[in-house]
């Protein structure tokens, strides 16, 4: 898992470097050029529908008649190399709408190049809100600036809703205060691929971020809800990583409703995120998925919020 904890700090030392550059995706891109770049590959799933990972974030492209639907659009900075390489693998220009799963660079890279051409980007409303102002996360130094309004989700959801794909429907629902509090799935029924965004992750612990609004009780939540979605056929395409199952849905949901159990029981006796990681509460987990303290540290200051006393 040493690979994955490597990962995890570069991010970190790419968001520190990034924020607050002229353009929030962009300047993560920037820090992203500063290594190597990985080629993007392609995961074919039906003759319609592919994963392109690479350029940020998993992409799903999936075609119809009437052109091209992205679900997410990877970093500002790979976003041209991305989108040549969608058109080139799917046969198809046309690109008429595009779902952010969330707001982090790795899944809004391409709003701005997309939404000057008109292409419908379909978000939840939270995220639409955090793209178009200044963040400044305790965790960076500087802050990520709002996006230009081109580059805006221009169709919001406060729950769910569908876009019509052909002879079928795209079904798209709100994980309320998972991930960030602004996270949506995408699933194509009559393929039967489940598109999660950050509440799943395929490579490792994933990132709670508390800062815009998730927690660690809304992501158990947000499985539970996606195991609802899924059936033992489906595909799930993580926020990175390969693609899952919804055995492996389940099993990520009980584990952190177990972490979750822990952490609460940890807060109420008044222990601090650093206090609550030494006392080990997801150790049995870390032969599969790698070192947990930063997440126990990050997942214990998501309690803060949703379980702090009324004042």
């Amino acid at each position: 898992m040493s690979s994955l904890q490597d990962r995890r700090r570069f991010l970190r030392t790419a968001l520190g470097c990034a924020a607050g550059l002229p353009l929030m995706h962009g300047s993560l891109s920037s820090a992203f050029a500063r290594e190597p770049k990985p080629s993007i590959e392609v995961t074919r799933l039906t003759d319609d529908i592919a994963i392109f990972s690479g350029a940020g974030g998993n992409v799903v492209a999936a075609r119809d008649a009437d052109g091209l639907v992205l679900v997410d659009g990877g970093m500002r900075g790979r976003s041209r190399e991305l989108l040549d390489a969608v058109t080139r693998e799917m046969g198809e220009k046309r690109i008429r709408a595009l779902f952010n799963t969330h707001w982090h660079p790795e899944q809004t890279g391409s709003n701005e190049r997309l939404g000057k051409q008109g292409v419908k980007i379909i978000a939840h409303e939270n995220t639409k809100l955090w793209l178009g102002t200044q963040i400044t996360p305790p965790w960076s130094e500087k802050p990520f600036e709002p996006l230009p309004p081109a580059a805006l989700p221009n169709e919001t959801t406060y729950d769910v809703g569908e876009l019509p794909f052909g002879d079928d429907r795209i079904r798209y629902g709100y994980l309320p205060q998972a991930h960030t509090d602004g996270d949506i799935y995408v699933y194509f029924p009559k393929a039967n691929v489940l598109v999660t965004g950050g509440v799943v992750s395929g490579a490792g612990w994933p990132l709670i971020d508390w800062y815009t609004g998730g927690w660690i009780g809304g992501l158990a939540n947000g499985l539970r809800t996606l195991v609802g979605v899924a059936n033992a056929e489906t595909r799930v395409v993580p926020a990175d990583g390969p693609v899952l199952t919804r055995a492996d849905l389940e099993a990520q949901q009980k584990m952190y409703s177990t972490i979750f159990g822990r952490l609460q029981q940890l807060l109420r006796k008044g222990l601090s995120p650093d206090e609550a990681a030494d006392t080990g509460p997801a150790q049995e987990f870390e032969d599969q998925w790698g070192d947990s303290r930063e997440f126990v540290i990050t997942a214990f200051k998501s309690l803060w919020g949703p379980m702090s006393p009324d004042a």
